[in-house]
């Protein structure tokens, strides 16, 4: 197994950030196996262009969608907290020079299941390239939906704050990613596969969510680590379909049902399931009357969340394919 030991000071000054970047990676993870299953759809046919697009452009992208081992230079840990922004991780990506970035390639080359090879790297400026594709990638793909996008990662970034403040970290990593679990009371199992050991220093680890169904990976820099996690709450805004229990509460309210999963507020569900805060209230009234969520409040804000009967209906929107979408954020990927 591959594990995060922490010394001393590294638990406490851990923390969650935002990525851009990561999130773009994400993304375009989900579009390329999208494209190997053939699924079709505009923004899978557009990735497609992508892939084909030229030498470095498609070499780059075949590779880092298909290795377990991604080229640092991709994968750049955020500076931390809530407010990063692509500019900045792009910034630290385009600092490092063509030498260390080609050993960095040869290595993801090492560990890729499917790949072309390295000679469309043999260029002059591989992270200046690099940091003008993923800018054209995160504009095409990602930007248009960061807003709900956003929502869901801090969605989870608050419920996992919540739980450190209570019980701790250890429980804070529940349900985190398959297979990440503490490992004796200074570690992190990170991967049943055996890589090395990462040593997490005074700076801390630094959580990444991200709004994919599946995938963790580390980045990694000299003197700091993040940790890239799908976030809690994202296989509901992707998972939805027109299943009888959905039918029979109405896609609308199917929806708030799945999303209430994990506990929200009006303003954060109406973001994630992309339709109006009227539309959210009227249903979150109707759930509430019918004793499918009741409410809770912390500081100014109030949270709704499922009941017991709203688990039990909850579990049987999710088992029957759900809510199906009711915004503009469905992505034919998921489908």
């Amino acid at each position: 197994m591959t594990l995060l030991r922490f010394g001393p000071d590294a638990l406490q000054a851990s923390r969650f950030a935002v990525s851009p970047l990561a999130e773009t990676l994400s993304e375009i993870t989900l579009l390329r196996q999208a494209w190997d299953r053939r699924v079709t759809g505009p923004r899978v046919e557009a990735f497609g262009r992508w892939l084909t697009a030229g030498p470095f452009v498609g070499g780059l992208l075949r590779l880092v969608t298909a290795t377990k081992y991604l080229p640092d230079f991709v994968a750049i840990p955020p500076p931390g907290g809530l407010t990063g922004s692509l500019a900045d991780e792009l910034a630290a990506m385009r600092a490092i020079d063509d030498p260390a970035a080609r050993a960095m390639l040869a290595e993801a080359q090492r560990f890729a299941w499917t790949s072309d090879g390295i000679t469309w790297a043999e260029v002059d400026g591989i992270t200046r390239r690099t940091a003008d594709v993923f800018t054209d990638l995160w504009a095409q793909f990602v930007e248009p939906d960061w807003q709900r996008r956003r929502a869901v990662m801090e969605r989870d970034i608050r419920h996992r704050a919540g739980v450190i403040a209570v019980s701790g970290w250890r429980h804070a990593l529940e349900g985190m990613a398959p297979g990440v679990q503490w490992v004796g009371h200074d570690a992190i199992q990170f991967s049943t596969q055996n890589y090395a050991d990462r040593h997490i220093g005074s700076d801390g680890l630094v959580f990444v969510p991200h709004t994919g169904l599946s995938g963790q990976w580390t980045c990694e820099s000299p003197s700091r680590i993040a940790f890239v996690y799908p976030a809690k709450g994202a296989l509901a805004a992707d998972s939805r379909g027109d299943g009888g229990v959905a039918r029979l509460l109405g896609r609308g309210r199917a929806s708030v049902v799945a999303e209430l999963r994990m506990s929200a507020t009006p303003s954060q569900l109406a973001v994630v399931l992309g339709v109006s805060l009227g539309t959210v209230s009227a249903h979150l009234a109707a759930l509430r009357e019918a004793g499918v969520v009741t409410t809770r409040r912390s500081g100014r804000a109030v949270y709704y969340e499922l009941t017991p009967v709203g688990d039990e209906l909850a579990r049987l929107v999710t088992a029957d394919g759900g809510a199906g979408p009711v915004g503009p954020a469905a992505a034919e990927a998921g489908r």
